[in-house]
């Protein structure tokens, strides 16, 4: 070996290699410090050799280092490549002959892989093969030149590389699908089901987990999943101490990273009798930290005990801050809507009016999503003479001041229909309320006067949807009922006119009023909520609370309602040991002929619905008729009353009342009269006809048989 200059003062430190001359002839022995070092010598220091394999000859030279990463002496090498199979195993043989034999194939100047190589003492280490093909002017090839060299360290790095960067995926993903799922997470209720819901304790990298929050020096466990066992009573609600990990994290505001269930145990031995409760791996209890503030803590459990990385440990502290600001967000828009369907309730009725004759329940749900609340409403009065206001609305917009609008509407409209006017008052007086109010919000609204004791309903509707009604049989129809403009726009834009229409509610049936929040969703055209709600109530239950639950939780339980939705449901009953008689009531204004046409409608669907058959036509023309001489020879409107009374055979009573003690003519018209032959066409329509003095007028009724059988 050549001697060595002598080193630097501060003995055999070269700045200039920022290493000590004694470690490189510890590396490299007989390697000089500033002498040239050979090529295979270079290569060697590398664990590096050299080959030239004659394709000719089917001779391959290998150089001493070549030797060595072969881990082969010089005697045990006879030049043929055949003898390497000594260290080269044959599946790995064949992975270098695949390789060089594409690349003999493809035209290629050169190739490379990597195989193993089986060392003398067993072991197994990677190599790396390169080799430069040469081809003759025929582009045959006849020389292969190239390198060996070990490749063990080199592909460990790799492979720890590659489990570094998939390790780093793995958390750049849990973060990111914890983040967005919680995002979407409004109330805290919402966030337990992300975190409860499938997939959320592998989330976090965990088996199971438990989150508790911390209120009034309590600790209380709110969510689990994943865990062997439900937590136990007595454990739900603690004091915050060092008795409990999540309650001791959350009093410290400290993580606890523990790797087995022996150590958990033998920390807290409080849980000591919860042993099978637990997960036998390991733990960590984090926790939760939102402006300075502790608001709980999250406990993560695994399967199988190991010791937490410092990568695993800050993405568990980075998961915890993300559930914390998710957690207190969530926990403030709990109090804020809290505070804002508070404020909506107290503006509803505390309690309905009890009615005689009938039964009354009302339904009102806040929209699922968001925190503001609507402007629906209800309400259920009790009016002059025995009757029932019954109203359904709805104010334009979903937060606290369509709240405060509606506030103000329902109790000036119910202060209207107190006084016993007409549903079309009631509504023209609303409606110019609102108009006078300083908003620019509007309002829809269906008003009924309901009188139990005769069945007979008075409606009027305000650009909002009418009302069902479901008789004892389970027949639906949506009566035609006429309607104004929306209360506010009905008194600026003019008129402000809401047509009256009377309904007949038979014994045993029952009316339904509701906002559109029961029929409408987005993406969904209202004809379609429509039938839902028909087919709702008529396979509902018979009972009327039922019923009500039965449609709230069939068609308004949406987790994605952005609407809220106001129900009501007025059921006539049936009188002691009376039997029910369907049985229709219209009046006609004696100021409104043309209501003669509304009375003929809601006859076509009353006989339609009793199944009245080829009579049908006979009984509207006659009610005409009589209507006509009503409104004709005397001063008052008619009563309209038409009934399907009992027994066999069927039959169809019709009466037109009036306040005239007059009583009727029939007369022989000539054939130029225009007038006169109403009771004519009255007589020969019907089975027989008669007069009836009332205490106020008179009635003029007439009977006529339904055909019984498939001619019916």
């Amino acid at each position: 070996m050549t001697a060595r200059p002598a080193g630097p003062s501060d003995g055999g430190y070269d700045p200039r290699t920022d290493r000590d001359w004694r470690q490189v002839e510890e590396e490299a022995p007989g390697v000089s410090r500033h002498e040239p070092i050979e090529l295979r010598e270079r290569l060697s220091l590398n664990r590096m050799g050299t080959f030239d394999w004659d394709l000719d000859r089917g001779f391959m030279d290998l150089d001493p280092g070549a030797l060595d990463v072969f881990d082969l002496r010089p005697e045990e090498y006879d030049g043929a490549p055949l003898s390497l199979v000594v260290r080269v195993p044959p599946e790995e043989g064949l992975r270098l002959d695949e390789a060089l034999s594409q690349a003999l194939q493809d035209g290629h100047s050169s190739y490379g892989a990597y195989f193993r190589v089986r060392c003398r003492d067993g072991t197994r280490r990677w190599t790396h093969s390169q080799g430069r093909i040469l081809h003759d002017p025929e582009g045959t090839p006849y020389r292969v030149v190239g390198i060996v060299r070990e490749a063990t360290g080199e592909l460990a790095d790799s492979a720890l590389l590659r489990s570094l960067q998939q390790e780093r995926q793995r958390q750049t993903v849990m973060v990111q699908q914890t983040t967005a799922a919680l995002s979407r997470a409004l109330s805290v209720r919402d966030v337990t089901r992300v975190l409860t819901g499938t997939g959320g304790a592998r989330r976090f990298g965990a088996d199971g987990l438990v989150l508790g929050l911390v209120a009034n020096e309590r600790f209380e466990v709110i969510a689990t999943a994943g865990m062997p066992g439900e937590v136990p009573d007595d454990m739900m609600t603690t004091r915050l101490d060092d008795t409990l990990p999540l309650s001791d994290a959350a009093r410290v505001r400290r993580p606890v990273f523990l790797g087995t269930r022996g150590e958990l145990i033998a920390r807290y031995p409080r849980l000591r009798p919860y042993t099978d409760l637990l997960p036998a791996g390991s733990s960590a209890f984090l926790p939760l930290v939102a402006q300075n503030t502790v608001i709980g803590a999250l406990g993560l459990f695994n399967a199988e005990p190991t010791v937490q990385s410092p990568e695993a440990r800050n993405l568990a502290l980075a998961l915890a801050g993300v559930v914390a600001q998710s957690v207190q967000r969530a926990t403030l828009f709990d109090q804020e809507r809290e505070l804002a369907t508070g404020l909506q309730a107290t503006m509803l009725p505390r309690r309905l009016p009890p009615l005689a004759g009938g039964a009354v329940t009302v339904r009102y749900h806040p929209a699922s999503v968001g925190r503001d609340v609507g402007g629906d409403w209800y309400d259920v009065i009790a009016l002059p003479q025995g009757r029932t206001g019954l109203v359904v609305g709805d104010v334009q917009g979903h937060d606290t001041h369509a709240a405060a609008v509606m506030g103000q509407l329902r109790i000036a409209l119910r202060a209207y229909a107190s006084e016993g006017h007409a549903p079309e008052t009631v509504l023209v007086r609303a409606s110019r309320f609102l108009a006078e109010l300083d908003t620019e919000r509007f309002a829809t609204c269906t008003y009924v006067q309901a009188d139990l004791e005769s069945g007979a309903l008075h409606v009027a509707r305000a650009g909002h949807l009418g009302p069902l009604i479901s008789n004892a049989s389970r027949h639906i129809d949506w009566p035609e009922v006429r309607g104004g403009l929306p209360l506010g726009p009905a008194t600026h834009f003019g008129p402000d006119h809401f047509p009256e229409t009377q309904l007949f509610l038979e014994p045993g049936s029952t009316l339904l009023l509701c906002t559109d929040g029961l029929v409408e969703r987005p993406g969904r055209g209202i004809s379609t909520g429509i039938e839902a709600l028909s087919e709702a109530v008529r396979t509902g239950p018979a009972d009327l609370e039922e019923l009500a639950d039965h449609l709230s939780a069939q068609l308004w339980a949406d987790p994605g309602s952005e609407d809220d939705m106001a129900l009501l449901l007025l059921r006539r009953e049936p009188g002691p040991g009376a039997a029910t008689t369907p049985r229709l009531r219209l009046h006609v204004h004696q100021a409104d002929p043309s209501g003669t046409g509304g009375v003929r409608s809601a006859l076509r669907r009353a006989l339609d619905q009793w199944r009245a058959g080829a009579v049908l036509h006979d009984v509207e023309v006659a009610a005409s008729e009589l209507i006509a001489n009503a409104l004709t020879h005397t001063e008052s409107g008619a009563l309209v009353t038409v009934e399907l009374l009992p027994g066999a055979p069927r039959r169809i009573r019709l009466e037109v009342e009036d306040r005239s003690s007059q009583w009727p003519r029939r007369r022989s018209p000539g054939e130029t009269a225009t007038s006169g032959r109403g009771l004519l066409l009255v007589e020969a329509l019907a089975e027989r006809w008669g007069a009836e003095p009332r205490g106020n007028g008179k009635a003029l009724w007439c009977e006529f048989l339904v055909p019984a059988g498939p001619g019916r």
